[in-house]
């Protein structure tokens, strides 16, 4: 098993084999400054063509700055003693110098444009008040802008009705409130629940806790040959006992699509309901829930654009309304006597207490700013962007990616997770961040058991969306190489 160094360096020009330069080292405290370049200047920086990226990037305020050495040097830091001393040894020669961020971690969470930022401000200082039965004009304006935001999600992934549309504080909650309202209000001893081995943590550990309640038993479904859930065999599981099956539209690992409309055919064959988790799909791709005859459909505002601290939940309008609160106070009642009390009728029923009002009316203004450019646009657009990044990430040695490869009839999502023979992903991504300004993740990227099945406990993750360029691909790629020869140097 790798064991993982993680110093906090600051940055040398040596890991550029380029660089020439020779001086004394300088410590500064983090800092990020807007960068002066104007749209225009964004453009044409470079002989790469206009694309997506370079046209929506200027909205994207936090793409624009110079990450500067992140930490003073503090000798106290553990490290192998021969890194160490080299270590010494730059920092007495090398000077740290500012590095244009690359952010590729959008898998994790997306940044936001600035009309985003901009409809957040507006509702604090124009309207700030809170939604419903409130009479006067700023709780009238907000409750309309909340309740626009709402058809707006379900205009955006084609529900028949607004009221199909539960707002949360994110894709977790939403898992978590058909599992405990639709879960243990329908699931008995023996029944069972079908899930991917690809499963995010958020959809595996709700089904585990009410299968300890219910009796219920969850099968997982393993991977074929081609790292891809195996659809044949999935075939083959279901069953009159099967009452539902949940599944990722696309894998935030394995960047793997799955085709939802044929599952939810053949679950439904057999009775079962089907729950996505769309987490990694909504944010790139056209979603028609109504298309897919998805049962319920997850997403989170925060990876398409939005602000934290809210999602959403898509449930049919029958099992919506046949299902129990999933949390109690106000908001979500009808009536509240001294004995029991009697419930809102759905979305309200599951939306107890103070919502989250701006970040809903920011995730409306995601919706818009994502609709004004096209979710086909995009996918077309980040379909090249991912067919980019696997072919030059395959140039470095030794690396090791996960999932499907791309083809004519497999498109991978515009993520690659991976690792680099004999070097933990977490020096990698440390490497890569504190000496090049690229950001990517590493960890297990919430999918633990799927991380046991392809025998490793950790990779690196790159992930894109929109605003990121073949250019952002090429210099992650440039500062990879030099991460790997690097560590190279202590083999």
């Amino acid at each position: 098993m790798m064991e993982a160094v993680v110093p906090k360096l600051p940055s040398f020009n040596f890991l550029n084999p380029n660089s020439t330069a020779v001086g004394k080292i300088v410590f500064r405290r983090f800092s990020c400054s807007s960068s002066s370049l104007s749209p225009s200047v964004l453009v044409s920086a470079d002989s790469e063509s206009v694309s997506l990226g370079h046209i929506t990037r200027p909205d994207f305020p936090i793409l624009h700055q110079v990450i500067e050495n992140k930490q003073p040097w503090r000798s106290s830091i553990p490290l192998p003693s021969i890194f160490y001393l080299l270590t010494l040894v730059y920092v007495c020669m090398q000077e740290v110098n500012g590095k244009k961020l690359v952010y590729l971690d959008n898998a994790a969470t997306s940044q936001k444009p600035v009309a985003v930022i901009k409809a957040l401000q507006n509702y604090y200082e124009a309207y700030n008040s809170n939604v419903h039965r409130g009479i006067h004009c700023l709780s009238a304006k907000a409750t309309d802008e909340y309740e626009l935001a709402r058809k707006k999600v379900a205009a955006f992934i084609n529900a028949s009705d607004s009221r199909e549309i539960v707002f949360t504080r994110n894709a977790t909650e939403a898992i978590n409130l058909v599992a405990y309202s639709w879960g243990l209000s329908n699931l008995k001893p023996e029944d069972e629940i079908i899930l991917t081995i690809a499963e995010h943590h958020s959809a595996i550990v709700p089904w585990q806790l009410v299968s300890q309640k219910t009796g219920a038993i969850l099968k997982f479904l393993n991977l074929n040959d081609n790292e891809i859930p195996d659809l044949d065999k999935l075939k083959e599981m279901l069953s009159r006992k099967t009452k539902l099956v949940v599944t990722h539209h696309v894998s935030n690992t394995l960047a793997s699509v799955l085709p939802i409309e044929e599952i939810v055919h053949w679950a439904h064959d057999v009775g079962a309901k089907v729950l996505v988790d769309a987490c990694q799909s909504v944010p790139h791709m056209v979603v028609d829930v109504q298309g897919l005859d998805a049962d319920f459909l997850v997403a989170s505002s925060h990876k398409m654009c939005g602000p934290t601290g809210i999602g959403f939940l898509y449930g049919k309008s029958d099992l919506l309304s046949a299902m129990p609160p999933f949390l109690g106070g106000g908001e979500m009642i009808s009536d509240v006597f001294l004995d029991p009390s009697t419930y809102a009728e759905p979305p309200s029923r599951f939306e107890a207490g103070t919502p989250a009002i701006g970040e809903a009316i920011g995730l409306g203004a995601a919706i818009d700013y994502l609709s004004a450019i096209g979710m086909q646009r995009i996918h077309e657009y980040e379909i090249e962007l991912a067919t980019y990044l696997y072919e030059n990430l395959l140039s470095v040695p030794n690396v090791r990616i996960y999932g499907p490869k791309p083809s004519e009839n497999v498109h991978r999502a515009a993520l690659c997770s991976f690792n680099v023979e004999n070097i933990h992903p977490t020096d990698v991504a440390t490497i890569l961040d504190q000496q090049h300004g690229v950001a990517i993740r590493s960890g297990h990227h919430c999918t633990q058991p799927l991380d046991r099945y392809l025998g490793v406990n950790a990779s690196a993750r790159a992930s894109l969306y929109l605003y990121n360029t073949k250019g952002d691909v090429d210099d992650f790629i440039q500062a990879l190489n030099e991460t790997v020869n690097f560590f190279d140097m202590f083999r």
